[in-house]
């Protein structure tokens, strides 16, 4: 496999004075295309926190990040926005979709933000609800749409940009058990492939089965990696 993401001895401090905190100690991650990664561990782990480092929205404060050998934390600010833009899906876990657009205007943001023509974009955002299934959802509000639909919304506006890596926090945190697994199902069978990497920050055992591997953090730390029985088919 291909290397799609490395992070190499990567700290982060939070506070000052008696408050400090080392968030995430001294960790090395790795991730491949054609591979779903998971990263595990319970709240204050430092999950997150590695997740917004090796997807250019937090800067270490030690360590190297690199997306395809792209040394990403060298980039000027607007060059690192631009590839972040480009490259990387990023679904946020309470979805950030904006209440007076309609939900085809919300999947097309990035590309407006690419200075498409809007046109252009919502029919390519209308194609996009089309793959996750909501295609007669395109001019409804998000306060219209239940939190599995959301979801697949703030999908459909991820991979709009058609990026090599996909980054999901906390997918299922506010979804029934059934929705969470129809989520993520529908992510690896449909989403994920040679050329595209997916890393998911979880707590819910219950998707754990679609992980190729699961890193486990706890205290800040690297505990452990499990290989799924994916790996073996």
């Amino acid at each position: 496999m291909t290397t799609a993401i490395q992070a190499t001895s990567i700290n982060k401090w939070f506070g000052e004075g008696e408050a400090r905190t080392h968030a995430v100690k001294d960790v090395n991650f790795e991730a491949n295309f054609g591979e779903m990664v998971y990263v595990v561990g319970p709240s204050g782990s430092g999950k997150t926190t590695l997740l917004s480092m090796i997807s250019g929205i937090l800067r270490p404060d030690s360590g190297a990040v690199t997306i395809e050998g792209a040394d990403i934390w060298s980039l000027a600010a607007d060059a690192l926005a631009e590839f972040r833009l480009r490259r990387i899906g990023f679904v946020f876990q309470d979805y950030h979709l904006f209440p007076r657009l309609t939900t085809a205007e919300n999947v097309a943001l990035p590309l407006i933000l690419q200075h498409r023509d809007w046109d252009e974009a919502l029919s390519e955002a209308r194609r996009d609800l089309e793959v996750v299934g909501l295609e007669n959802r395109a001019r409804l509000p998000p306060v219209k749409l239940s939190g599995g639909e959301q979801q697949r919304v703030a999908i459909a506006r991820a991979i709009i940009s058609r990026p090599d890596i996909m980054i999901f926090d906390e997918p299922t945190a506010s979804l029934d058990g059934d929705t969470g697994r129809t989520i993520v199902q529908f992510v690896r069978e449909h989403l994920l492939s040679d050329k595209r990497c997916i890393v998911i920050v979880t707590h819910d055992s219950r998707i754990y089965e679609f992980a190729d591997r699961i890193l486990k953090m706890e205290d800040g730390r690297v505990t452990g990696v499990e290989r799924s029985e994916l790996d073996a088919q």
